[in-house]
């Protein structure tokens, strides 16, 4: 059965935003090369729904999200649910922060559907089996200034499109579009840990996960930190998987929680600080949701390792009863 092209489906997503930017807070325009500037929290104000498109969009349209709760202590905090009938593709072929950006002084991450177009990086998608055929390209910039003109080109050239054909969609860490998006990536996080660790990934048929989205901090590190937190103490992710090997499942899914990192324990501004604000030196293991459920489909057992961690997340937020 043919996959759907995660650029395509996206972009159902993306004409959306772009028919509405009044309702969805942002600013759009066209640079020199002609492609599509998308800004949905640098000087655009952007927000909750933008940012539930922009996850969706990350997910090459083959996921959706919508906004719940999570209560801690006396505050209830916003939520959001992401779910997947194609994970591998969805998560490790388009939302994956797979792609650094960098000419001249300017950097950003790039996730979402464009990278199936220029395979960055290539071996993922060697793995999963999948790349993409679409004429147009949608990716998403954690990066907290418009990027220069090259970097459209750069961009193109590499997904072999037209730069009129290219939508760079700009979404601050910093920014409440920015915070959603990060909390959106819950199962994409498990799923990169659990193929780190040697799963292969299309054996998972379906993914499902939340993740509080906390508030804005007008730090950038702090907010950075917030948005580590809410999936390394507070997100969860549910995998429904094919395998043989139930002793192997359960002690997979024991490896893959932020709980076995030495790091663990105290708020991510904290850990990044103490590293010397150098990710390098920070235990990777850190990097994972705090609570992880697999399901064998073919056993009907269900395995579970991780906890929510409460205290640390309303440290993270500064809240005080």
């Amino acid at each position: 059965m043919s996959v759907p092209s995660v650029n395509r489906e996206a972009m159902k997503i993306v004409r959306e935003i772009c028919a509405k930017p009044e309702k969805y807070n942002v600013i759009i325009k066209r640079n020199s090369s002609g492609a599509f500037i998308i800004d949905a929290g640098i000087n655009a104000k952007g927000g909750f729904l933008v940012g539930k498109l922009i996850t969706e969009i990350c997910l090459g349209g083959l996921g959706e999200a919508y906004f719940s709760s999570m209560k801690m202590s006396e505050i209830e905090l916003p939520s959001i649910v992401v779910y997947t009938d194609h994970p591998a593709i969805s998560t490790l072929g388009s939302q994956l922060a797979g792609w650094k950006i960098r000419t001249g002084n300017y950097m950003a991450i790039g996730s979402g559907p464009a990278r199936a177009l220029a395979l960055k990086p290539k071996k993922i998608y060697s793995k999963i089996k999948y790349k993409d055929d679409a004429n147009e390209a949608v990716l998403v910039l954690e990066a907290s200034k418009e990027p220069p003109e090259e970097v459209a080109k750069i961009i193109s050239t590499s997904c072999r499109i037209s730069p009129e054909n290219l939508f760079l969609i700009l979404a601050p860490t910093a920014s409440v579009a920015g915070l959603t998006q990060i909390s959106g990536r819950i199962v994409e996080t498990g799923i990169h840990k659990l193929v780190e660790l040697g799963l292969e990934p299309n054996l998972i048929s379906y993914a499902w996960g939340q993740a509080p989205i906390l508030p804005v901090h007008p730090n950038n590190i702090e907010s950075m930190g917030r948005a580590n937190d809410a999936i390394l103490y507070g997100g969860m992710a549910h995998y429904v998987v094919s395998h043989e090997d139930d002793a192997y499942l359960r002690s997979l899914v024991e490896r893959a929680v932020s709980l076995v990192s030495k790091d663990y324990g105290k708020p991510f501004s904290e850990i990044y600080e103490v590293a010397g604000q150098d990710f390098y030196k920070i235990d990777p293991k850190i990097f994972a949701p705090a609570k992880i459920a697999i399901t064998n489909e073919k056993s009907g057992k269900t395995f579970t390792a991780g906890i929510i961690n409460e205290k640390i997340l309303l440290k993270s937020i500064g809240f005080s009863s």
